[in-house]
């Protein structure tokens, strides 16, 4: 039975049925509404080629690969919604996964959590109810120019899912949060930046994009901080450093080594321009959660059977034989693959989760539109080391989203805060880090200010400018007479076995390696695989790579990973809901859908279309 708790996904929302072709030309009917799971099938399948156990994103993208390439799919979850480490829960799922974390239900990927919630609600106060709430476990973003992004394209798991941009990215640094400059209008047009930086900023945006055809000017700094090459080479100022690094690169500490920041870089500015400007899309209603039912919806239609609410109580390998909890059972000819938070009670050797990530969501009462920009409902902002009066040594990254998400009411706002710091410091950074947040944004959008006619601000020629705020920028030492309101806040620490900047290591699927043997239950060729949980990576990058290399331990090559063809039906574009005025799930008005360009060969491969222009 589907849980009434659940918040629909896009699918569901929609009024109509999407439909195509698949390869021997049968026509297939997306599944309507919560078809996938309600009604859920009357008995378990005696035999399937795979069981997949947990609908974070990895299994489910994995799911849909597999039922595509033609395998026998069970997938199950123990929870009565989807997403697993990966989910978009309401407020009253998010209390009952608290307690089991600190029941110990999860003691090898999740601890420390701890909740606060308004009483606000559920009181109907202001008529917020726990359903009006999507809170991600791992939020993410996804850059336009991306691997999961193209397979979103060629499973045409986009149509059941809406895009929303996402380009305001903020640094914070002397109480200040100065927004991104990377386009070369806004370059050129700054008033704050000397030509000659203009100029060097312009020289490294052009190297870049090639950079690995130029050994000659990275190789010397290739086990060195890039931060040496940008100041020593490029000859840039510390804030420059500073956004390069910690917005575009997104990177997580000053020790970042230069080939893997360049990649990084790389991929914003590849990614900018390709739909619009913007480099960074996140979806509707919710993040990876979403974009799990939608890959499970895929491998729905592609014949995987779909069980909520179904653990996995033990696997027999000599037999092949996997038992649950209710005491169905089914053989499994192929593969065993199992969620770490989803594995049976006394399973060993279960893969060793050895790095922390220190996460902090809020909801806030205020829409916090001063950061976002025009017609968009999302943000990024990051604090480089040092910037936190914590001393932060470790960098803190912080994903807003407003009421036009979807994830929450109108007045309000989804903060997601998060570090790799280690240890008890950890959590003073993301106080800190809220703190300066809080201040900020509060006094940006105090009402205080717009009959003070004592606060004065200085242009850069002495001409006087009135009430002109930026974000901390100008009255360091105005305190507000209004303070903001918490609706929630969640502490937890989560951890992963992929170390910070990295994805996954292919070892850590290798059944065969002597080395990792340990990390399979029993036998090296038992037929069991585990996932990895989510790394601290805030961008989708992973995902795929972990699903290829499963897919492949499964499969034997990944050649035919979403390898589809859908026939010669016309390509239909991803909507952006927001950017230019879209307007939200209308799909016949064509002038203000924004189309996603495509360019879809015989063989059925989509590439994407775009350049960006320096």
């Amino acid at each position: 039975m589907l849980s009434p708790e659940r918040r629909p996904s896009v699918a569901e929302r929609r009024p109509h049925f999407l439909s195509f072709s698949s390869q021997n030309g049968c026509p297939l009917v997306v599944p309507h509404l919560a078809g996938i799971e309600d009604p859920l099938p009357e008995s378990t399948p005696d035999k399937v080629d795979v069981l997949i156990v947990g609908t974070g994103m990895v299994e489910s993208v994995l799911a849909a690969a597999l039922s595509w390439q033609g395998s026998n799919v069970l997938h199950i979850d123990k929870n009565d919604h989807y997403g697993d480490t990966s989910a978009t829960m309401t407020v009253d799922q998010t209390k009952k996964w608290v307690k089991e974390v600190n029941d110990g239900k999860f003691s090898n990927c999740y601890t420390n959590a701890k909740l606060y919630v308004s009483a606000i609600i559920g009181s109907g106060d202001r008529g917020f109810s726990s359903r009006d709430f999507g809170l991600d476990l791992a939020p993410k973003i996804l850059f336009a120019k991306s691997d999961l992004l193209s397979i979103l394209v060629k499973s045409r798991v986009h149509q059941y899912l809406e895009f929303q941009s996402l380009s305001s990215f903020h640094t914070y640094e002397n109480d200040s949060f100065e927004k991104l400059t990377n386009t070369k209008q806004e370059i050129f047009t700054n008033q704050n930046l000397p030509l000659m930086t203009k100029r060097n900023l312009m020289k490294f945006i052009k190297f870049v994009l090639n950079w690995e055809e130029q050994p000659d000017v990275w190789e010397s700094y290739a086990e060195r901080p890039i931060c040496e090459m940008l100041i020593e080479k490029f000859k840039l100022e510390r804030p420059q450093v500073f956004e390069l690094m910690f917005s575009i690169g997104l990177c997580y500490n000053m020790s970042a080594k230069t080939p893997e920041v360049l990649q990084r870089i790389r991929r914003y500015l590849s990614s900018f321009d390709v739909y619009g400007p913007f480099a960074v899309l996140y979806s509707k209603y919710g993040g990876p959660g979403e974009l799990s039912q939608g890959f499970c919806r895929s491998a729905a239609v592609g014949g995987a059977t779909y069980k909520l609410n179904e653990s996995l109580a033990s696997f027999d390998p000599s037999t092949k034989t996997a038992t649950f909890e209710d005491g169905s059972k089914v053989t499994v000819s192929e593969k065993l693959v199992i969620s770490p938070t989803q594995a049976p009670k006394y399973s060993q050797n279960i893969p060793e989760q050895k790095y922390e990530i220190h996460r902090l969501t809020c909801v806030v009462g205020k829409s916090c539109e001063e950061w976002f920009s025009e017609g968009e409902s999302a943000a990024v902002v990051v604090f480089p080391p040092g910037s936190l009066k914590s001393g932060n040594q470790n960098v803190v990254q912080a994903f807003i989203l407003g009421p036009g998400s979807e994830v929450c009411p109108q007045e309000t706002s989804v903060w997601y805060l998060s570090t790799t710091e280690q240890g008890p410091r950890a959590e003073m950074d993301l106080d800190a880090a809220l703190e300066a947040m809080e201040t900020s944004i509060v006094r940006e959008s105090s009402s205080d200010l717009e009959n003070d006619e004592s606060i004065v601000q200085f242009g850069p020629n002495g001409e006087t400018m009135i009430n002109s705020v930026k974000l901390g920028q100008s009255f360091k030492e105005y305190i507000p007479r209004e303070r903001l309101q918490f609706l929630l806040k969640l502490y937890y620490t989560q951890y992963t076995s992929t170390p910070p900047f990295s994805v996954v290591d292919p070892s850590f699927f290798d059944i065969n390696d002597e080395n990792s043997k340990k990390l399979i239950t029993g036998a090296s060729d038992n037929g069991v695989l585990y996932t990895a949980m989510p790394s601290a990576e805030i961008s989708y990058d992973e995902v795929v790579t972990a699903a290829k290399l499963l897919y492949e331990k499964i499969v034997g090559s990944d050649d035919d990973f979403f390898d589809l063809d859908f026939g010669d039906d016309d390509d239909v574009p991803i909507h952006n809901a927001n950017y230019e005025n879209a307007i939200e799930d209308d799909d016949d008005d064509e002038d203000n859908d924004v189309d996603m360009n495509f360019d879809v060969n015989r063989q059925g491969t989509t590439e994407l279309v775009g350049e960006m222009e320096i």
